[in-house]
């Protein structure tokens, strides 16, 4: 995924984008540009959180 996708997914907080890292559903919590990661917490129960690449989300499309 690129950074400006990232960024738009998390300013519109409000439309359900499904978002996965290495195949598992994630919520986008924040962007940290300068790192090029973000934090994120898996969908569901749980609110761990893990900071990711950018590079290893994926938006998907139905």
């Amino acid at each position: 995924m690129e950074l400006q996708r990232a960024k738009q997914i998390v300013s519109n907080s409000s439309v359900d984008i499904d978002v996965e890292f290495n195949g598992v559903s994630v919520w986008i919590d924040e962007v940290h540009e300068d790192t090029n990661t973000a934090t994120v917490h898996l969908r569901g129960p749980g609110e761990e959180r893990t900071q990711v690449g950018i590079d290893d989300l994926k938006e998907v499309t139905h």
